[in-house]
């Protein structure tokens, strides 16, 4: 015949298994795990977490783009009530939830917030800059001011109107507390 006998070894039939062959798919797998299947698991993960952490008074965003107030939240249902306007409830799907903009407090939390926040005069002669001036906790900066004019010269007035005075420092006193804000300040 006229087969070289070089020819007959190269088209051998070698029928075995080659890992080289199959590591290109191998790796393929991995770089979409790492890049498409892992994040899009976890911000699955995250946007549970997110629906089932509401509750009734968190200012949502849906998916749709519409802004309300959740109303109610029935724990075993699929769905929450908001309130888009006043007087207009809808229903709508816990999943179509996009962002949470505003949380409420738990009401355990609140009222140990409110108990912690002294209102009141106590031994060590610190007070609340409300109660120094003499306002309101809603009173207008023109309130404030007036208050102040009647008080001035006085170094526990004075540290009370540079507080409230400025919007910024208003709203930090108001969350933190009289008793916090002041170790805010020395700390």
């Amino acid at each position: 015949m006229l087969i070289s006998s070089a020819y007959a070894q190269a088209a051998g039939g070698g029928g075995g298994f080659d890992l080289i062959q199959l590591t290109p798919l191998v790796l393929i797998f991995v770089v979409f795990y790492f890049l498409i299947i892992r994040p899009q698991q976890k911000k699955v993960k995250e946007h549970k977490t997110m629906v089932d952490a509401l509750r009734r008074g968190d200012r949502i965003v849906t998916s749709g783009g519409i802004i309300g107030t959740v109303t109610k939240v029935n724990p075993g249902e699929a769905d929450v009530t908001l309130e888009i306007s006043e007087g207009v409830r809808v229903r709508a799907r816990r999943a179509m939830v996009a962002e949470v903009m505003a949380r409420t407090e738990p009401a355990e939390a609140r009222e140990k917030s409110e108990r912690a926040k002294p209102s009141v005069e106590r031994g060590d002669g610190s007070e609340d800059f409300y109660k120094r001036l003499g306002v309101a906790r809603t009173a207008s900066a023109e309130e404030i001011a007036a208050a102040y004019s009647s008080k001035s010269g006085d170094a526990k007035s004075d540290e009370a109107y540079d507080t409230l005075k400025d919007p910024v420092r208003r709203k930090l006193y108001d969350s933190l507390g009289h008793d916090e804000y002041l170790a805010h300040l020395k700390g």
